[in-house]
């Protein structure tokens, strides 16, 4: 009896194999950011290879440092593109096409059953389409470059069952968080989280990939969704290749298993400077904020910026609030559909789609002693500027804050 892992793998590696088994494993796609491409690129050289394994299973987005905030920055982007060329790698995305986990899901690269390797530790975020998606090291995409292989260790799994309705107000990421809070940021590590239960069915597909985008943060390898009709329409006329869903079997061996009722769940917080440090938002003391920010891969898709806008509709912001979209996709939408005018009319700055301030490396950084409230995954000391205090929230959580310029719990909106 097989998890989703185990059955991946076992394909991937061409046998039957268990948690904790060491294999070597063929990789379906393979992605590099402008940030971490520089120096897989740079391994792969130094390995004195010439050709990559395969340039149609390459992806590389431009999304951390975009557009170029320094000459340095943009002398690196140069050399990537130009090794791009040289290597014909087809599935180049530039700048302002969008954050690495929005791009390879949105044009079919998230697929089901599939292993998809990422230079990026926020490539969990493709379990949500039933994929088997991890983050590696620079030096091991080198590799990954070379021979479209890579060693794993096999993970155990740990089950999560979320059950029951969000009430107004509480979505996706307040439920990751709540998870995060419980387990701790060691909870799941080098395990696979699987996700279960009708909470998890009656998501969205933007809500899911919230939901494994953060498995990350409670040290998961993965964070996998069984995928179902939802996932199968999403992929409909976008799947770059056929695939094959994989399920797990009845009597499944996990090695924890942990439940939620979201019943009766409300906002969530994770306070600085740890994701794990989570509370109720009924339990968090008034705070003063100096910013707002609502984007990156873990929140800055269409529907989270839909629900910023029904909040600020008609109002005025109280602290500068940066709205930068996950894709041009996401952001033309926006466009389309009046998002944007609403956000704007609101006080909102708009960014070009990438990840923005997350990193702490580009616009948007805080100064220090400042509080940001965020839609991002993480809140690490130093994380967007030295000596910053980010608090994490919702986007509906972040756009409340926004007007009242301090935490805000979303529903007294």
């Amino acid at each position: 009896m097989s998890t989703i892992s185990e059955k991946i793998f076992s394909r991937a590696s061409g046998k039957k194999v268990k948690a904790n088994d060491f294999v070597i494993a063929d990789v379906d796609f393979a992605m590099a950011h402008d940030g971490t491409s520089v120096l897989a690129v740079k391994s792969f050289k130094e390995m004195e290879e010439e050709k990559v394994w395969n340039p149609e299973k390459i992806i590389i987005p431009f999304d951390h440092l975009t557009p170029a905030n320094t000459d340095t920055t943009a002398v690196l982007h140069h050399e990537i593109r130009e090794w791009i060329k040289e290597q014909k790698i087809s599935n180049f995305y530039d700048v302002g096409e969008g954050i690495c986990h929005q791009l390879l899901p949105e044009n079919g690269f998230a697929l089901p059953g599939k292993l998809v390797v990422g230079a990026d530790s926020h490539s969990c975020t493709y379990g949500a389409f039933g994929a088997f998606g991890t983050g590696v090291g620079a030096t091991d995409m080198s590799e990954i470059f070379a021979s479209g292989k890579l060693w794993f260790k096999v993970p155990e799994s740990i089950k999560i069952t979320a059950d029951g309705s969000f009430k107004e107000g509480v979505y996706a990421k307040d439920l990751i968080l709540k998870i995060i809070g419980t387990l701790g940021v060691a909870g799941a590590t080098y395990k696979a989280a699987e996700f279960y239960g009708n909470a998890i069915d009656s998501m969205s597909m933007s809500g899911r990939m919230t939901l494994s985008n953060m498995a990350i943060e409670m040290g998961g390898k993965a964070g996998i969704i069984p995928p179902d009709k939802k996932t199968f329409d999403f992929l409909e006329g976008r799947a770059s290749e056929e695939y094959q869903p994989v399920y797990a079997d009845e009597g499944a061996v996990y090695s924890d298993e942990y439940t939620f009722d979201v019943n009766e769940l409300e906002p969530q917080i994770a306070s600085p400077h740890q994701v794990d440090n989570v509370q109720d938002i009924s339990d968090i003391k008034p705070t003063k904020v100096d910013q707002a920010f609502i984007g990156t891969c873990t929140n800055g898709r269409l529907e989270d910026l839909e629900v910023a806008a029904s909040i600020l509709k008609g109002e005025k912001v109280a602290v500068r609030t940066l709205i930068v979209p996950a894709s041009r996709n996401v952001l033309i939408e926006a466009v389309r559909k009046g998002i944007v005018e609403t956000l704007l009319e609101a006080g909102s700055v708009i960014g070009s789609p990438g990840c923005g301030p997350c990193l702490g490396g580009h616009m948007g950084v805080i100064g220090k002693g400042e509080t940001c409230i965020s839609t991002a995954n993480r809140n690490f000391k130093g994380r967007m500027g030295v000596g910053g205090f980010i608090y994490l929230g919702s986007p509906a959580t972040a756009a409340a804050s926004a007007l009242t310029g301090e935490i805000t719990d979303p529903r007294e909106i």
